[in-house]
C-alpha cells in the first residue's frame, strides 16, 4: 500500500511526522512522493496562525479532491483545536496530537472495518507520547524532546492544544541518539513546544546536552528554540565549555517594547532580555542570534512599533522571523479589542522583514574571509550546499559527500 504524509509546521511536526513515516514503511507500507499515486495520505496540520488553519482546511480539501480513494488520515494542532470544520471533508482517521504514534494500528483497523475514527481528548495532563526514529529525512536529525507549554501567553493558542509539560525520558532520549550516530548522523537538533523547559527527574537541558555530547559520532548538537529566561547560570557555563553546542540560539522576543510584552504575558523586558543576549556575546562574540516577533498586536501603536524596530536593531540579530499577528479565539488577547488593521499589519511587517534582511546581510558580510565548518546537505550539478555551526548557508562549488563536515574558507 502506497502512502505519503504533508507536513505543515514546525519541527516538532516533522518529527513526528518522521516517525509515523519510518512506523508504516516497517509494517510494510511503501512510501511514494507522487501522492496522486497513493492509497494512504496522511496530513499533520498546523494552527499556530488562522492562516496556518486556512492551509490546513486547505490542503485536506485538495488531498480528497484529488485522491477520492485514498484513505485520508487528518492529525495535528488544527484538527485538535477545532475539529468541526473537518468534519464533512470525507477524512477515514481524525486525530488531534494524541496517538500519533499508534498510526499503524489505525490504520490497519480501518483497512480491516472501514470504521471511520475521530478522537480528539481535551485532556492537558498527559503522559509524553513516546517514539523513535532511526533514520531522518534531513541530514540534520530532530529529536522531540519535549512536548506541552504551561506559559500562556496571552496571544498563543498551542498550550490549548498541546497540553501540560512532560518529557521525553533522559536515557530515552541518549539512546535513540546513539541510534541515529550509528546510523551517520552528525547533527542533532533538539527540538519540542518549550524546549528549554526539559527536565527528567531532576537533569535539565543542559545535562542532556552534555550526555548528547559524549555520543560517539555527534559532532554538533542545536536547539530549536529556547526562551531568554532560561538562558541561567548553567546555560551560560554550557556556552563556555561545550564544544558540541553549534554557535547559534534562536531566542524567541515577540516584542521589543516592554508595553506590549506585558499584554502579550511575556516573563521578561527588554532590560532582561537585552543584559542576557549581552552575557552570551561576551562568551561567544561570533554567535547567531536569530529571533520571532509578532507585529500588529492589539494595543501596539506606531510609537510601539517604532520601539520594536529601535530594539531589533540595537540587539542586531542575525534574523528576525516576522509574523503578523493572527487572532486564535480562546487565547486571552482575543477577548481584547483589535486596534490594528491588516493592512497596517502587512505594512509594519514589511518594515521588520527589511530591517532583518539589512542586519542578515550584515551578519554574513562579517565572516567572509573566514574559514568555516560546513556541513553538506545536498549535492547536485557540481554544487554542495550546507550549514556552519553559527547557521550560515553556504553554497560551495565542489562536488562533497552529504553529511560529512568540510572546512573552507568563505569568499
Amino acid at each position: 500500500m502506497k502512502f505519503n504524509i504533508i507536513t505543515l509546521g514546525c519541527k516538532v511536526n516533522t518529527y513526528e511526522s518522521n516517525f509515523m513515516k519510518e512506523s508504516l514503511i516497517t509494517n510494510g507500507f511503501s512510501f511514494c512522493e507522487e501522492t496522486s499515486k497513493c492509497d494512504l495520505i496522511v496530513i499533520n496540520t498546523c494552527s499556530v496562525t488562522d492562516t496556518s488553519d486556512k492551509k490546513s482546511l486547505k490542503t485536506v480539501r485538495r488531498a480528497r479532491r484529488e485522491n477520492p480513494n485514498a484513505v485520508l488520515v487528518v492529525c495535528g494542532c488544527s484538527t485538535q483545536n477545532n475539529i468541526e470544520p473537518y468534519k464533512n471533508l470525507g477524512i477515514d482517521i481524525i486525530l488531534g496530537n494524541k496517538d500519533k504514534s499508534k498510526i499503524v494500528d489505525l490504520v490497519t483497523k480501518y483497512l480491516n472495518d472501514k470504521e471511520k475514527y475521530e478522537y480528539i481528548t481535551k485532556e492537558r495532563s498527559l503522559p509524553f507520547e513516546d517514539m523513535e526514529i532511526t533514520k531522518f529525512d534531513h541530514v540534520r536529525a530532530f529529536i522531540k524532546v519535549q512536548d506541552g507549554c504551561n506559559n500562556f501567553c496571552s496571544y498563543c493558542i498551542i498550550p490549548y492544544v498541546r497540553g501540560d509539560l512532560r518529557c521525553k525520558s533522559f536515557e530515552k532520549v541518549i539512546c535513540e541518539v546513539t541510534n541515529l550516530a550509528k546510523n551517520g548522523y552528525k547533527e542533532i537538533v533538539l527540538t519540542g513546544i518549550h524546549t528549554g523547559s526539559y527536565n527528567d527527574n531532576g537533569r535539565d537541558l543542559c545535562d542532556l546536552i552534555d550526555g548528547i555530547s559524549g555520543i560517539e559520532g555527534i559532532e554538533r548538537i542545536r536547539l530549536s528554540s529556547v526562551e531568554i529566561t532560561e538562558l541561567n547560570e548553567k546555560f551560560m557555563n554550557l556556552l563556555k565549555t561545550n564544544k558540541k553546542f553549534c554557535n547559534h540560539l534562536h531566542v524567541p522576543l515577540q516584542s521589543g517594547c516592554d508595553e506590549i510584552l506585558k499584554v502579550m504575558n511575556r516573563k521578561y523586558d527588554t532590560d532582561y532580555y537585552r543584559n542576557k543576549i549581552k552575557e552570551i556575546r561576551e562568551i561567544c562574540p561570533d554567535i547567531s542570534i536569530t529571533t520571532d516577533v509578532i507585529v500588529g498586536h492589539n494595543y501596539e501603536t506606531d510609537e510601539l512599533f517604532n520601539k520594536v524596530c529601535a530594539f531589533c536593531k540595537e540587539i542586531n540579530f542575525a534574523k528576525i522571523h516576522v509574523f503578523p499577528y493572527s487572532k486564535r479565539t480562546g487565547t486571552a488577547t482575543s477577548r481584547m479589542p483589535e486596534e490594528v488593521s491588516e493592512q497596517v499589519k502587512k505594512e509594519r511587517a514589511r518594515t521588520l522583514i527589511n530591517i532583518s534582511d539589512e542586519l542578515e546581510k550584515n551578519y554574513y558580510d562579517k565572516f567572509i574571509g573566514k574559514e568555516l565548518d560546513v556541513l553538506i546537505e545536498t549535492n547536485e550539478n557540481g554544487q554542495s550546499v550546507g550549514h556552519t555551526s553559527n547557521y550560515l548557508r553556504v553554497v560551495l562549488n565542489e562536488d562533497l559527500e552529504v553529511n560529512k563536515i568540510y572546512q573552507r574558507k568563505i569568499n
